[in-house]
């Protein structure tokens, strides 16, 4: 769900400051070279912040780069700037002896899609070897197997150097959170400006990939989720239709709305990533409904004319709240029509009845969904039952409910079974209130996709009073279980803001072609700056 424990460090940064030759003339003095914030992000040549993942198997295919020197450039990253950004809780030990056997394995003429790539997950995904903690303490030290979706990502070839920091049970514990606070790891902050808040609950992968930490992250959502972290710190986020990928082995809140997904710098890797992540699981039943539906290889249909013809409706459910965001929407606007998309302006989507029913159905669903996993997954000694958790809490309440409480576990507490007519018809309000109005808007209008923004512009981290949202539009394909894909679209102060694409159910292939449509011709993301805080004016 979306809802500094220390001061950031002084900025670790690499460059050279020209020496001026003895007795030369002032205006023959070689110019300073300033200090690139965040340090190089260029490894044998190559931009690594910039390049694709198919660009970057090319120069591993032409003996330029290797797995294991791109790895243990991104370890010496976290290394050098996780102190200011706690994105990462967990290293695997075992990264660069993984990139060293992708690395003979294309010596011996192997071909993956992501043979070689570090990819960083969210502490709430299994990972065999590393603890898998959602955040709590109460999980510290549980070390489940891979979940499927791992397994899939190291199938294709990708290395799994690490895990990535999140809002303590993916932001569904308390009110007045602050999203990227989790008990196991801190904190996380935003690499634009450090004291701005990352979103929740995948903050820690938006704050890793923003800041080139990994190749790519896995983020995962239930509503906005994966959209707004990747909004708010300024890169490509896809959350995909329920029941593309697995989750199995993902610690849960429901399994009427959870899924796993790919943040990235381009749309290119997201489609690459995404192609990865497909596949049937028999312990996940919704999965059998991809069938005929979708792809191996979105990244083979990537279209970058997709937005010349498009119809693009603009949902402004959003609007009014945040002048800032407004006007990046409005440039959106104009520069779309200028590629050769008609914008219908102002779709109507009624979702006002989705929003109490979804939080009814989410609470019922997070007691028994997460018994099920913690009697799975978590040995003997964790705790098995919702009940249990809130008791552990209670009892390290010094660590645990420091900065604010656990309403929403209690409240779940109180709900009955999955077979209570309240909840029955909760969550066919939700869902079908959500898939009515994208399904009706498109037909409607003939669109190709609506349009949102996604965030606006990073608030300021407030552990005591929690979160300032302002705006969110991830609800109505959350509900519905239908995709959703963030790209930037724009900054305000050099805060990012993204917007969001999002239509029926397997719609992913086109949603991902308007965004690469997008981003080949705007070009809008910038690398971060690792500011302490805004200048006061």
């Amino acid at each position: 769900m979306t809802r500094p424990l220390a001061a950031p460090t002084a900025a670790l940064c690499s460059g050279l400051l020209a020496l001026t030759l003895l007795g030369a003339p002032p205006a023959a003095a070689a110019p300073e070279r300033r200090p690139v914030p965040g340090g190089s992000t260029t490894v044998r040549g190559i931009d690594v912040d910039a390049a694709t993942i198919p660009r970057l198997q090319r120069a591993m295919d032409r003996g330029r780069l290797s797995s294991v020197r791109l790895t243990r450039f991104y370890l010496d990253r976290i290394e050098r700037l996780d102190g200011r950004l706690h994105a990462v809780v967990t290293v695997d030990r075992r990264a660069v002896a993984k990139a060293r056997a992708a690395d003979r394995a294309r010596a011996r003429g192997v071909d993956k899609p992501l043979l070689g790539i570090p990819v960083l997950v969210k502490d709430n995904i299994g990972t065999d070897g590393m603890p898998t903690t959602a955040g709590s303490l109460a999980l510290r030290g549980s070390t489940p197997p891979d979940a499927t979706v791992v397994r899939r990502l190291e199938r294709a070839g990708a290395v799994v150097i690490g895990k990535t920091n999140l809002s303590e049970w993916a932001n569904f514990r308390g009110d007045q959170s602050s999203s990227g606070w989790s008990a196991v790891g801190g904190q996380t902050s935003n690499p634009y400006v450090l004291d701005r808040n990352p979103c929740g609950s995948s903050s820690g992968s938006g704050t890793a990939v923003a800041a080139s930490l990994a190749t790519f992250a896995i983020g995962t959502e239930t509503d906005g989720s994966i959209v707004c972290p990747s909004g708010q710190t300024g890169v490509v986020g896809l959350k995909p239709s329920l029941g593309l990928a697995s989750r199995t082995g993902i610690v849960p809140i429901s399994p009427e709305q959870d899924t796993a997904g790919p943040m990235t710098r381009n749309v290119t890797d997201a489609a690459v990533v995404l192609g990865a992540l497909t596949g049937v699981d028999a312990a996940d039943p919704v999965t059998r409904e991809q069938r005929g539906q979708v792809r191996r290889d979105y990244a083979a249909g990537l279209d970058a004319d997709a937005l010349d013809g498009a119809r693009i409706g603009l949902w402004r459910g959003s609007f009014g709240v945040s002048p800032e965001t407004d006007r990046v929407m409005e440039r959106v606007v104009r520069r779309l029509e200028r590629l050769g998309a008609t914008v219908v302006d102002d779709v109507e989507l009624d979702i006002e009845p989705a929003y109490d029913a979804e939080t009814t159905a989410l609470q019922y669903e997070f007691k028994a969904a997460i018994a099920d996993y913690l009697r799975t997954f978590a040995a003997r000694r964790f705790p098995k039952t919702l009940a249990d958790l809130i008791a552990f809490n209670q009892a390290n309440a010094r660590r645990e409910l420091r900065w604010f409480g656990q309403e929403t576990f209690e409240a779940s507490q109180a709900r009955g079974p999955l077979t209570d007519p309240a909840y029955v018809e909760a969550r066919e309000l939700a869902t079908s209130t959500g898939q009515r109005v994208i399904d009706d808007a498109v037909a409607e209008h003939d669109l190709d996709a609506i349009l949102a923004p996604t965030n606006s512009p990073a608030w300021t981290t407030d552990l005591v009073n929690g979160d300032s949202f302002l705006l969110g539009s991830s609800t109505p394909a959350a509900v519905a279980g239908y995709p959703n894909l963030t790209v930037p679209a724009g900054y305000v102060e050099g805060l990012p803001v993204g917007m969001s694409l999002f239509g029926p159910r397997w719609s992913e292939q086109q949603l991902l072609s308007l965004g690469h449509a997008w981003e080949r011709a705007t070009d809008v993301r910038r690398t971060p700056r690792y500011l302490r805080t805004l200048p006061t004016r």
